[in-house]
């Protein structure tokens, strides 16, 4: 299953098909914009094997000079990606895909922190499949109580997620 309707904080079991979606996906991306691009990454809970997660796959696109992220979005449009902006997520450009969203692209800069954060935190989780239980669980207690609010969900994974990257 692919796909979050709007609002929504629902988890799905870990499925294969994240993985071929993420790389049918990358490849779309990488003859629109590939002339961009440093490195296409998978990155969130979908990219974690036995990991359940929200049925979105998230993708980091690395690229040389923040400014370009601009010359992307008609490209990205073509293939069904609506840019959101600067301003919803930290130094990065934002895309989604779909309604319900099926896909989120997180496009930074070559070096970027939360960029680096993000697929230490995946690489981590990816290795330890006693942090993979624990974060799955607090992911299934959170989306629980905050099945109608993804900031709150999201934010309230935040203190894990700080305490695995402090010891990294």
């Amino acid at each position: 299953m692919l796909g979050l309707p709007k609002g929504e904080v629902f988890l799905v079991q870990w499925t294969e098909e994240w993985n071929k979606e993420f790389l049918s996906e990358k490849e779309k991306i990488l003859n629109e914009v590939g002339d961009y691009i440093v490195e296409i990454h998978h990155i969130g809970s979908t990219a974690v094997k036995k990991l359940s997660a929200k049925p979105i796959i998230d993708i980091a696109v690395e690229i040389n000079d923040f400014s370009v992220g601009e010359n992307c979005v008609s490209p990205l449009e073509k293939i069904g990606y609506s840019y959101k902006g600067t301003n919803i997520l930290p130094d990065r450009h934002y895309f989604s895909k779909g309604e319900p969203r099926t896909h989120q692209i997180h496009m930074y800069q070559s070096g970027n922190k939360f960029l680096q954060e993000q697929l230490k935190f995946r690489d981590y989780l990816r290795n330890n499949d006693k942090a993979r239980i624990e974060y799955e669980e607090l992911k299934y207690k959170l989306s629980e109580l905050n099945n109608n609010n993804k900031h709150k969900y999201a934010e309230e994974k935040t203190q894990f997620v700080k305490s695995i990257l402090e010891q990294i």
